[in-house]
Order: C-alpha cells, then sequence, then structure tokens
C-alpha cells in the first residue's frame, strides 16, 4: 500500500531524516512517535506528497485517496487571511463576518471584506447535508456549523478540521498530534471517532505520544534523529527514560535580567467584577470575577468552549467588549485613557496561534528581538544595548545555537523556547502562557514546565498559565481558577 525504501529528507541544510525504509500494509492504523525534532512530522508529510525525498523512493497512492488533516487554517489561503485579519476570536463584530464553519466544510468561503454577496459566485456545495450532518455528528461539532471560524475554541477548531478531512471519504487519514488543545471529554470523543472510522476501512497514520494511542493502531514506528529507532507491533511494550530534574538557568545572566526590574508599579494585574462577554446572544463569559495580585501564580483551566480563550482577550486588551465591563488591567480601569500598547508592554504572551501570524521564514533572534515592540517580526533596526538584551535571552532559553535558523527549520519544542523567549525579552509584569507546551513530547514538556518554574520564581514574575493537563503546570502555581460554560466553577488554592 506505502513503501519507503532508503529515504532521506532535507529541510534547508539540515538531513531531518536518514535512510527510512518503511511498509504499510492492507488494514494496518500505525503511530509515529519519538521525541521533538525526530522527523515525525516530516515523514508524514512525505506520506500526504507533500514534500520528497532527496535519496530513495516513495511509493505512496495517489493524493485523492490521502486526507492530511490540517492543524490550523493555513491550508486554505482565504481562511488563513480571515484568521490573520482579524488576528484573535474575540471582536464580536468581525464574528459576524468571518467565515463560518459549514461555509468552510462546503468550500463556499466569500473573500474577506465583501460587501456585495450576489458579486461573488460561490461554487455548488461540495457534499450533501446528509454527509455534513452525519459527519459533524460524529465529531459532535453540528452545533457548530453555523458559528464564525474565529469564535471557536481550540478544541472546536481541531475538531472542525478533521470533519472536513473525512467528510473527502479519504483511504488513508493522516493526523498530526490531534489531541493537543484539546480537553478530557474532547480527546475521548476524538478516540471513539478514530476507532469507528477505522472500522469503515478507512486507514489511520498519526503522530502522536505513546499516553494518546487510540485502540485501532495495530502498529508503531519509533523515531530518533531522524532515523527508525523500532517498529512495534501489538501488544506494545514501550520503554523510554525519563529525564531528571537538574539547574536549568545561567545564573549571571539571570542576575543582570534582576537588576533591571519592571518598571511599571502595581498592585493588581487583573481585577475583574461581573465580566459578561456576548456573542449572538449567548453570554460565553457570564459572570466572572477574578483578582491577579502582583507576584501571584495561578493556572486556568476549563474544558474546550468554556470561555477561557475570551477571558485572556479581556486580559491582552483585544475585545472591545472590554470597554462595557468593570475591570482594571495593572491598576488601570478600562477606558480611562489607556492605550492597548500601554497594556500589551506589560505582557509577555504565548499561545498556540502565535506562530500563524509569523513569517515561517523568520530567523530565530529576529522572532526573540520582536518581543520588545509587541510586532510579528522585527521591523526595525536594533540599538546595541537591545542587540544585547536579545543575546542574553538566547542564551536564558538555552536556543543561542539556533540564533540564525528560520523558525520553520525547528522542532515543536525548540519553537516554544523561542516564543518563550519571545515573552521574556521586554521582561513584561505579567506572563501569560496559553498552552504553551502543545505538541510537546513528556520529555519537552518536563524540560519546558521546570524552565518556566525557575524563571518565575528567580524573576518573581505574576503567572497565567492555560492548560489541560496538569501534570503541565509548573511547580510554582499555587492558585486555581476553572471555568465552565462562561462560568466560575472553582477559584482558590491549588490542591497538588
Amino acid at each position: 500500500m506505502i513503501e519507503l525504501n532508503k529515504v532521506s529528507v532535507q529541510k534547508g541544510d539540515r538531513t531531518v531524516l536518514h535512510n527510512i525504509n518503511w511498509q504499510i500494509k492492507e488494514n494496518e492504523n500505525w503511530a509515529i512517535i519519538g521525541g521533538n525534532g525526530a522527523g515525525k512530522s516530516t515523514l508524514l508529510e512525505i506520506i500526504a506528497g507533500k514534500i520528497f525525498p532527496f535519496k530513495g523512493t516513495a511509493h505512496i497512492p495517489h493524493h485523492s485517496a490521502i486526507a492530511f488533516v490540517a492543524k490550523d487554517y493555513s491550508f486554505n489561503r482565504i481562511v488563513q487571511s480571515a484568521t490573520q485579519y482579524y488576528q484573535q476570536r474575540f471582536n464580536s463584530m468581525d464574528a459576524e463576518i468571518a467565515p463560518t464553519v459549514i461555509e468552510i466544510l462546503q468550500n463556499q468561503i466569500k473573500p474577506i471584506g465583501t460587501v456585495n454577496e450576489s458579486s461573488i459566485k460561490l461554487p455548488p456545495p461540495e457534499f450533501s447535508d446528509e454527509e455534513i450532518s452525519h459527519v459533524s455528528g460524529l465529531l459532535k461539532i453540528n452545533h457548530l456549523l453555523d458559528r464564525s471560524i474565529v469564535t471557536l475554541s481550540n478544541g472546536e477548531t481541531r475538531r472542525t478540521l478533521i470533519t472536513l478531512s473525512l467528510l473527502r471519504k479519504p483511504k488513508f487519514l493522516l493526523l498530526d498530534n490531534p489531541f493537543i488543545g484539546l480537553d478530557i471529554e474532547s480527546r475521548y470523543t476524538l478516540h471513539e471517532v478514530l476507532n469507528q472510522v477505522s472500522q469503515s476501512g478507512i486507514q489511520i497514520i498519526i503522530v502522536s505520544s505513546i499516553n494518546e494511542l487510540p485502540d485501532c493502531i495495530t502498529n508503531v514506528i519509533e523515531l530518533k534523529e531522524g532515523e527508525v529507532k523500532k517498529i512495534y507491533a501489538k501488544p506494545f511494550q514501550f520503554t523510554h527514560k525519563r529525564i531528571s530534574k537538574e539547574k536549568l538557568l545561567y545564573p549571571e545572566i539571570l542576575a543582570k535580567i534582576e537588576s533591571n526590574p519592571p518598571k511599571h508599579e502595581f498592585s493588581s494585574a487583573i481585577n475583574m467584577r461581573n465580566i459578561v462577554v456576548t456573542y449572538k446572544n449567548k453570554n460565553v463569559v457570564d459572570g466572572v470575577n477574578w483578582q491577579v495580585k502582583k507576584g501571584e501564580k495561578w493556572a486556568l483551566m476549563g474544558p474546550n468552549g468554556s470561555g477561557k480563550s475570551t477571558l485572556l482577550s479581556l486580559i491582552t486588551a483585544d475585545n472591545p467588549q472590554g470597554y462595557q465591563n468593570d475591570y482594571e488591567l495593572f491598576d488601570w480601569k478600562r477606558g480611562t485613557g489607556e492605550s492597548i500598547w500601554d497594556i500589551k508592554q506589560r505582557i509577555g504572551y504565548v499561545s498556540p496561534e502565535l506562530h500563524l501570524y509569523f513569517n515561517r521564514h523568520t530567523e530565530v533572534w529576529k522572532a526573540v528581538a520582536s518581543g520588545l515592540f509587541d510586532s510579528a517580526g522585527l521591523f526595525k533596526k536594533l540599538t546595541p544595548e537591545e542587540h544585547v538584551i536579545v543575546e542574553d535571552y538566547l542564551k536564558l532559553l538555552n536556543i543561542h545555537h539556533l540564533s540564525n535558523r528560520q523558525i520553520t527549520q525547528l522542532s515543536s519544542g525548540e519553537q516554544r523556547q523561542v516564543f518563550l523567549a519571545r515573552a521574556l525579552v521586554k521582561n513584561p509584569s505579567l506572563l501569560l502562557l496559553d498552552e504553551p507546551c502543545q505538541g510537546l513530547d513528556y520529555n519537552h514538556m518536563v524540560y519546558f514546565r521546570d524552565l518556566v518554574d525557575e524563571l518565575v520564581l528567580a524573576l518573581n514574575k505574576t503567572l497565567i498559565y492555560v492548560t489541560h493537563y496538569p501534570d503541565e503546570i509548573p511547580a510554582c502555581v499555587d492558585k486555581i481558577i476553572r471555568l465552565e460554560n462562561g462560568k466560575t466553577v472553582e477559584m482558590g488554592e491549588r490542591k497538588v
């Protein structure tokens, strides 16, 4: 069915896969596992026909037989432009005119800025109402069909993209880390769906961690540094070493940063009273009260669609409904003269969507430097002092050796460290980390979590950490707020 013979792949000046031999037979469902930077996603891209080996041969089916589930909306030029144009998922006016889920599924997307809808000739719907109803019901998104894509949570977005792939009735369904960003219930649903899909005759090839292998998986290929380490058949018996805790930071650089603390004084980073945000007559945030005092470390948790992203949009000053709510950021009452950029200058932000707004060919040092100016790229010349600051943070996050690499050439773990450095480089008062460990294997997650823990404690940062996985939360986090359906269902001391 699929066969790779002595396949090697280059990206830029790096060979990322070496001499891969692999065969996928009828009725087999495969998982690709391995550490960050092992070449897992690249191997999946070969099967999808997106990249080609420079050595060896790859025998793969016609592209019509393969559905490669997109990670985000960059698969479609118009939709990607829309998501970049609207920037966040929060602007209620933009939500009314952005593409809807059903428009994306039926490939009936109007260009951005369309004023006269009758001037646009759209193609006929690609699928029948019955097909849409059946597959969207499987993925539990049938209630989202008329929703704008800019109002979806991460989990809802991911299920929508899987729905789009399944509608095409492929022979092979390819998924790259589909469980990241999903809450417990959504992960359970996706496991059920993949098991049902495999029973229908569709073969599944998935990049995943060993902790998230669907029951339908029959074989596993493990990569290490671009080579096949081992191939497993059911029943699987994995042996993986876990890294030990050790000091991760450079004391001399930390001392330099500590000697120049943030200039802004405040008693509370956030003080919210009875916050309500409404889209299409539905309260997506409903009566939330929350105070984050200087130096506190909080976990923000809740299922997909619970209101976390909308709450974050109020904190980052991106939500226009902020002006009709009663809250302060850094002791400033919203709407009393402070600018959005006054707020953003005090926040170091990492989010799952951040890479979408960057040119993927941006060099690492430029991506980090852009954090000084809250821009998605570097558009001005640095002063000698700013160059030194950037160099310090590259060293502090152990990515100095990647300085001249492009973002597209990095593994997921390396990209996370780059964007953390970008968030820290201006020495912000508040560090806001939204699912920062998405896509990391266990060892890289532990490294990143412990790195954040040491940084936050050493620099006494105020922290809000968003995740679905309790074991990803740094040890320094001692408070928790949990949302469900826009309401606070838990708030107080975190029980470890």
